[in-house]
């Protein structure tokens, strides 16, 4: 198959070289943030790639990012780590005033900043977001921010944040989704100052955090674009995001492929490649052609939103099929392998609990169904 971006591409693959298996198995078992790795992303300017030329990015489109994060995952790396750098800041470039993205793109572009941080979900409110209660109120040129936010990735890898939080209670709004402001948070001066972050440990080194915020005084000046539009402000980011991650699944899902194929090849038993076998390569084919047919969706969703289109359906259709047709890779490459895909030396086990993820962040499969049945199909609402 042919493949776009190819010189971006190579370019990803000569720099994952740099960081082999091993690399990320030792990380996996301390627990730790790939520092050397986000920053030689940073270097070799991959993760500016969406911030415009004029402030210092590389000014391309969303199909180049998407190129970037396939090749990461596909070399056995994770962009997990940094992912939100490319679509975090599209928040900012498209609303924030021009005195905001002067201060801070560039320096984003440029590593000096890190904007990872994409501050939204809640315990009570999950993926039903227009019940949120964090609650920034208004005291002469301060926002005073109280609540709390969980699944917050790379909050302590983060130099600031983009913030969801209510200026208007809901029940005050017209409709659910007023009354949302987005606010950007310097995160240097907040922890300590009203902000508490509290690492959560799950079977994925990702980073995850929990929030607490306790009178923190947030400058109104970080207000991005009015107060009370938050909540169409961040739906371009949530459909940049969920196209990227899609792509990160179609790496992953190459990626087993790629291992599957070379172990069924190389292994024999019974005198004779395990590969000769339908029941070993079926599998094996069956995961190329699921995976191939959603990398087309991820492809035209990637497109639409590149020409201006919000493609908020494409956005999630691609997400759903990606993560299933890496799911299925995952789980075609463990079989493969049998004993040995559950060695650690082999990367299999670990891209196995990182790809998974996807099922379930950053939204489920059973949203996206709902999504499409009520504004494809006009089915009624379910909840």
């Amino acid at each position: 198959m042919s493949e776009s971006f190819p010189e971006i591409r190579e370019a990803v693959r000569r720099l994952c070289a740099d960081f082999p298996g091993e690399y990320w198995q030792k990380l996996d078992r301390e627990r730790e943030y790939p520092t050397e790795f986000v920053q030689a992303l940073t270097q070799a300017g991959f993760l500016s790639v969406l911030i415009p030329e004029e402030y210092g990015g590389s000014g391309l489109g969303l199909g180049a990012a998407t190129a970037v994060l396939e090749e990461i995952h596909r070399s056995g790396c994770n962009g997990g780590a940094c992912h939100a750098q490319m679509y975090t800041m599209g928040t900012v470039l498209k609303y924030g005033s021009e005195e905001q993205k002067q201060n801070y793109l560039p320096k984003v572009a440029s590593g000096e900043l890190r904007l990872q941080a994409f501050g939204v979900t809640e315990p009570t409110a999950g993926t039903d977001t227009t019940r949120i209660r964090t609650f920034a109120r208004r005291d002469g040129d301060d926002y005073v921010v109280n609540g709390q936010k969980i699944w917050i990735s790379r909050a302590e890898h983060s130099d600031l944040m983009v913030l969801l939080c209510r200026t208007t209670p809901r029940e005050e709004c017209k409709k659910p989704s007023d009354g949302m402001s987005v606010l950007l948070v310097d995160m240097r001066d907040a922890v300590g100052n009203g902000l508490t972050i509290r690492p959560i440990r799950t079977m994925l080194n990702h980073a995850t955090t929990e929030l607490f915020f306790d009178d923190l005084r947030v400058p109104a000046s970080n207000l991005v674009g009015q107060e009370g539009q938050g909540f169409k402000y961040i739906l371009s980011g949530m459909n940049a995001e969920r196209i990227l991650i899609a792509a990160e699944c179609i790496g992953d899902g190459r990626f087993f492929i790629d291992k599957a194929t070379a172990y069924a090849n190389d292994r024999s038993v019974f005198g004779r490649p395990i590969g000769e076998n339908q029941g070993i390569q079926f599998p094996i084919a069956r995961a190329y052609v699921q995976l191939s047919a959603a990398a087309e969706m991820v492809d035209k969703a990637a497109r639409l939103f590149d020409e201006g289109h919000l493609g908020g359906t494409e956005a999630n259709m691609a997400k759903m099929l990606a993560s299933e047709a890496s799911w299925y890779a995952a789980d075609m490459c463990i079989q493969t392998h049998g004993g040995f895909g559950f060695a650690e030396e082999y990367d299999v086990e670990r891209k196995f609990r990182e790809t998974r993820l996807y099922q379930v962040a950053p939204i489920s499969t059973n949203l996206i169904l709902s999504h499409v049945a009520t504004h494809q199909l006009g089915l009624p609402k379910s909840f």
